[in-house]
């Protein structure tokens, strides 16, 4: 048997249901993506403040 196929096991040694996985990954994602869009909103910062010293001098 795959590994794709054996039920992932919590730490009570119980199946965990489809839904807790599912809302377990999109936590998951979520906080990637919280993540990601802090990065991005810096370097456009640091990029937009680059760009206005440029201009300015």
């Amino acid at each position: 048997m795959s590994e794709e196929t054996v039920p992932q096991q919590g730490g009570s040694g119980q199946p965990k249901g489809l839904l807790q996985q599912m809302e377990e990954l999109m936590a998951a994602l979520n906080a990637d993506l919280s993540a990601l869009d802090a990065d991005l909103q810096a370097a456009g910062d640091a990029e937009r403040g680059a760009v206005e010293e440029g201009q300015a001098g």
